[in-house]
């Protein structure tokens, strides 16, 4: 058995007389199911760095996958590793979307306003509520509908000319590490978006806690591969949609640990609380903008930071 932290998934891991391996997995979700396989399938076809899926059971519950090994990059968060992965990723969500069936997402096709508001009420009824905190809920509400605005906005705005491929769950935990090189998995989640959404999560991932320095040069890194993948990028327009991204990502992942960790106790979720609540802190001290756009959201956080 493989422990999964956040997923009801079941991993094994079976090895034959010669040592060989492969991972089986067991998921809970058909169309789940189906959406991994495809995806997988689709990118190891592109050449991009993801575990080949061998199997998959006549009922799509089962399949069986390359081993990848142990190592995750979380565990590893050496500077050109994360450079490497974020590289890669740029591929992934630009090559990735190539003559690909965004029908076969799971739940939805793409990242649209109701999804924004899925994971705005995460946060609201699964940590916020959690917290026993007091707080206006029309108040709140505003704040929401100006950030569906603000991330609902067309991608065509920072030059992008293609549909891109939204991971959604780039994180360091999702990186493994084979042979030296970062290899993507738990993708199932994905769907079209806007690309800042997992550079977002993978570099303001709270238990990673990079540098404000390393980040830089990494959003450098990941702009200089997705100027060459998409030549009319605009990378002001992009650079200023970042934060807003950076804010959602961030509301949403404490939306997910106050459910993983309110709700059903996993201790690793609560104690990865206080390190989302400090970089919720240090973005909205960091921007100015985000301050006058969201007020409430950052009265909150300030009345928040005693949780921390």
């Amino acid at each position: 058995m493989i422990k999964q932290q956040g997923s009801n998934r079941v991993y094994t891991r079976e090895t034959d007389e010669n040592g060989r391996s492969i991972i089986r997995v067991v998921g809970t979700n058909r169309d789940e199911n189906r959406a991994f396989i495809y995806m997988a399938r689709h990118f190891h076809a592109l050449g991009l760095p993801v575990p080949e899926v061998y199997w998959v059971s006549e009922d799509e519950m089962s399949y069986t996958q390359q081993d990848l090994g142990d190592t995750i990059l979380f565990d590893h968060l050496d500077p050109t590793l994360l450079e490497r992965a974020i590289r890669a990723l740029a591929h992934v969500q630009i090559e990735g979307a190539q003559d690909f069936n965004w029908n076969i997402c799971f739940p939805v096709p793409a990242f649209d306003e109701r999804s924004i508001r899925w994971d705005l009420n995460y946060f609201k009824y699964c940590f916020l509520k959690g917290t026993k905190i007091e707080f206006s809920e029309p108040k709140l509400e505003d704040d929401f509908d100006s950030m569906v605005r603000h991330l609902s906005s067309d991608s065509t705005e920072c030059g992008l000319t293609v549909n891109t491929f939204l991971y959604r769950d780039f994180q360091s935990r999702n990186v493994m590490i084979c042979d030296g090189k970062p290899y993507f998995i738990d993708f199932q989640g994905g769907r079209r978006g806007p690309t800042q959404y997992d550079v977002a999560s993978f570099l303001w991932q709270a238990k990673a806690n990079l540098a404000p320095a390393l980040r830089e040069k990494l959003i450098d890194a990941y702009l200089e591969e997705l100027r060459a993948l998409q030549p009319s990028l605009v990378e002001p327009q992009w650079r200023e949609m970042l934060p807003h991204f950076v804010l959602f990502r961030t509301l949403q992942v404490l939306g997910a640990y106050g459910y993983r960790g309110y709700f059903e106790r996993k201790p690793h979720f609560l104690e990865s609380i206080p390190m989302a609540l400090k970089n919720l802190k240090d973005l909205f001290e960091a921007n100015r903008a985000l301050q006058n756009e969201y007020p409430y959201i950052y009265a909150i956080s300030n009345n928040l930071l005693v949780l921390v």
